[in-house]
């Protein structure tokens, strides 16, 4: 069964891939062979209309054209095909455009005549049709829109291998059930306006193998018009079905034989004689199929008859005498069930295997009958016109398939599964897969649909509910010890590896509440808008954060009200902020917080003590943004924020894009929180840490490094971190290392100047620098300094 993907989708939405879906089939049970594009890979062809169209002055078989693609000008474009034409529209390869092959369209002359483009066949767009000649677009083709678009040819077939068990799935019908229990979507039926009957014009009908042929349904349609293309939409989805447009009639069954899987056929009504009967053939009865083979019928095929004899194999192959022509007007439309057993092994016998053969063989919906005669009576009428008659129905309740309740029993679902499903997903997956359930005390009982002829058992129910479930979801309960790989991005900074990293600088890791009190937060942060619990655990948990600096500085409370001086705590969680554009009207965003106080390091008799400060943790902060290996990407400029000290607060970019911020507590705020003493915090957006730069190898120099040393007197309000920017950018390759080692402010030195000591280190990768080229350099910085920042060499 080959289908297209976005017919389905027309049944049943889905946001998989084409190949997450056709695993997602595979999976259940429905094996697919292969996913195609409906179309070779091109662009920049449009639909044009073709204005003017003459003889070719110096070749037979080539025509000259104008062609309006909706531009200002029209095109000269040199054709060779036959039914090239004035007023066609067609299909229209500009210049530039690239086609299947990686063929470019270029301005060209044929024969002397300019030709500026081409006009496309099928096979040129890599288009499986078998037609000669250009492609020929409906009148009312908007010129100049893209024929991917117009066609729809973004799209692939799906080409699924179906078990003889699963006839169901042999219409588009079917399968969009089949992918709607899968994703647990709801499927969307066509509609249409019901084919009411305007004629009383009728055909006998009778039928003598009840057991064969439980229900026949007939109707007549006259004054159809045969000379009615198909519409473009129904002879491409024919198309990517595997099936070739041949007239109105024909394709419009075999669009019903695609979308439902039920297999239709149509009389001439003019060349039917007597009756119709549903018999079986006599013994070497002769008959001359559609494709003008004769055959002697065997007596245990089923025939369509009238008053001359065979007028169709029965669910297998139509007659040539009683055929749709081009001459025919009215018709009689047929829509049977036939049991399986009638149909199977009839077709082989006669060298035959058709799509109607290997439906009815498989069984069909026996309830679908009267559905599909509508929805064929509705399309003829309106791609053909004409009326019809009022359905003719014979049938036989008694051979009618009947579906009786299967019991499913709970201790046997879990035996033979091995797990045990809960009782609402296993209601849930029968009825999803259109059975009426009822609960019983040690199970269920459940009734199939009519097109779920293949359910007759317990057992049966439970390969539904196992493959529905998921084969995959299913453990492995066997004694054996399995690792899966996780998937992980190389150029991405793990949580993992960032956690290590602090626990290695002495932080501890920190969970806490994403609930906290609305005073404490409203103190830190008086311009948010938090989330209110309407049924919190408590007052003090009733807001839902919008940093983790509330719940950091409560753990540091915490462990300072127990005699811990020194912490140093992280956290990774998330912050709520209300975000209309959010799902349900919240925004969760990963963040990464820290914070320390008390002493820098634990009490030792070598290490003078001093209390932690902004740059020890802008150090353990440092370290965390050069697990990116892009620590250049990274800078502090000098910011503001609610909670922090305006003086010793700086934000975190990255690329210039704010990232988060770091800084001292605001000290008005230490008592307010409880605080015994400083503390230092910074938080960052967890998700613009992450991306990473893949390290690459690089050889080292085998020259010897230069380091000179230069102290600059600048300004106090100017910034190290801008020094170091403008020497980064004037020093150019050679400068492989920089580094500010001194800062002085004091005797000597004017009030309002400071001094920075700066080392410089030269190399070069493929020779020695000379000691001019080093004073060059050094000197060229020193300048820059002074032009940029007023900077001098300090005497």
């Amino acid at each position: 069964m080959k289908f297209s993907k976005s017919w389905v989708m027309e049944w049943v939405r889905t946001e998989l891939s084409d190949n997450a879906l056709a695993e997602q089939i595979t999976m259940a049970g429905l094996e697919v062979d292969a996913v195609e594009a409906v179309a070779g890979q091109f662009n920049n062809v449009v639909v044009g209309e073709v204005v003017e169209c003459g003889q070719h002055p110096d070749a037979d078989k080539l025509r000259v054209t104008k062609v309006n693609v909706g531009e200002a000008e029209l095109l000269d474009i040199v054709c060779g095909a036959p039914n090239c034409r004035t007023g066609l529209k067609v299909c229209v390869a500009k210049v530039g455009a690239t086609l299947p092959g990686d063929f470019t369209i270029k301005k060209a002359k044929l024969r002397g005549q300019p030709s500026h483009g081409m006009l496309c066949s099928f096979s040129e767009l890599g288009i499986d049709v078998e037609a000669d000649g250009i492609i020929e677009l409906p009148l009312d083709a908007p010129v100049g829109t893209d024929i991917r678009e117009y066609l729809n040819l973004d799209d692939v077939n799906i080409d699924v291998d179906l078990t003889p068990n699963r006839a169901d799935c042999l219409g588009i019908a079917g399968l969009a059930r089949e992918i709607g229990v899968l994703n647990s979507v709801d499927v969307v039926e066509p509609t249409w306006t019901p084919a009411a009957a305007t004629i009383d014009a009728s055909f006998p009908i009778r039928v003598e193998a009840p057991a064969d042929c439980p229900r026949y349904l007939g109707r007549v349609i006259k004054g159809l018009n045969l000379q009615a293309m198909s519409p473009l939409w129904m002879q491409e989805k024919l198309r990517r079905g595997g099936i070739r447009s041949i007239d109105a009639i024909v394709d419009i069954t075999n669009y019903l034989l695609l979308e439902y899987g039920q297999p239709m056929h149509a009389f001439d009504l003019a060349k039917l004689d007597g009756e119709l009967v549903v018999r079986r053939a006599h013994a070497d009865e002769p008959m001359t199929l559609l494709d003008g083979n004769e055959v002697k019928l065997k007596e245990t095929t089923l025939v369509i008859a009238d008053g001359k004899g065979p007028a169709c194999m029965a669910g297998i192959f139509g007659g040539d005498r009683t055929g749709v022509s081009e001459t025919t007007t009215d018709i009689l439309l047929e829509c049977a069930f036939f049991a399986p057993l009638s149909i199977t092994g009839r077709a082989r016998a006669y060298g035959l295997h058709t799509d109607s053969s290997h439906r009815f063989e498989r069984g069909v919906d026996p309830e679908l009958q009267h559905k599909v005669m509508d929805r064929a009576t509705r399309l003829l009428l309106d791609i053909c016109g004409g009326e019809a008659g009022p359905v003719i129905e014979v049938k036989s309740d008694e051979h009618l398939p009947k579906a009786s309740p299967i019991t499913l029993r709970r201790a046997k679902l879990d035996k033979v599964i091995g797990i045990q499903i809960a009782d609402e997903q296993v209601v849930e997956i029968l009825t999803r897969l259109g059975m009426q359930v009822t609960t019983q005390a040690d199970g269920w009982s459940a009734l199939a649909p009519s097109w779920r002829f293949d359910i007759a058992i317990e057992e049966d129910l439970i390969e539904e509910v196992a493959r529905i479930y998921g084969y995959n979801n299913i453990p492995n309960l066997k004694p054996a010890a399995s690792l899966a790989m996780v998937e992980q991005a190389e150029g991405q900074v793990t949580i993992k590896r960032v956690r290590d990293l602090l626990v290695a600088r002495g932080f501890q890791e920190a969970i806490t509440y994403s609930f906290v009190d609305p005073k404490t937060q409203q103190t830190l942060f008086p311009q948010s808008d938090a989330i209110v619990l309407p049924n919190p655990i408590s007052v003090e948990m009733s807001a839902m954060r919008v940093s983790l600096f509330t719940g950091l500085i409560q753990a540091v409370v915490y462990n300072q009200n127990r005699q811990q001086p020194r912490v140093r705590l992280f956290e990774q969680g998330l912050r709520f902020i209300k975000d209309e554009n959010a799902e349900n009207g919240i925004r969760q965003e990963p963040m990464l917080a820290g914070i320390i106080t008390g002493n820098q390091s634990d009490e030792h008799w070598d290490v003078k003590s001093r209390g932690a400060d902004f740059f020890d943790l802008k150090g353990d902060l440092e370290a965390v943004l050069d697990l990116t290996a892009e620590g250049g990407s990274f800078s502090f400029e000098r910011g503001e924020h609610s909670a922090l000290h305006p003086g010793q607060t700086a934000l975190v970019l990255r690329n210039g894009e704010p990232i988060g911020h770091i800084g001292v507590i605001h000290p008005n705020l230490e008592k307010k929180l409880g605080l015994k003493t400083r503390a230092v915090l910074f938080e960052l957006e967890l998700n613009k840490l992450v991306p990473a730069k893949v390290p690459l190898a690089a050889e080292i120099s085998r020259f010897p490094a230069n380091r000179r040393d230069i102290a600059l007197v600048v300004d106090r309000q100017v910034l190290a971190g801008d020094v170091l920017a403008v020497i980064k950018k004037v020093g150019g390759n050679q400068l492989v290392g920089i580094n500010l080692f001194d800062v002085y402010q004091g005797a000597g030195m004017a009030d309002d100047k400071k001094s920075l000591a700066i080392s410089l280190t030269l190399q070069d990768t493929q020779r020695t620098l000379e000691e001019k080229e080093i004073a060059e350099t050094v000197d060229n910085v020193v300048r820059a300094l002074g032009e940029e920042l007023n900077a001098s060499l300090r005497d």
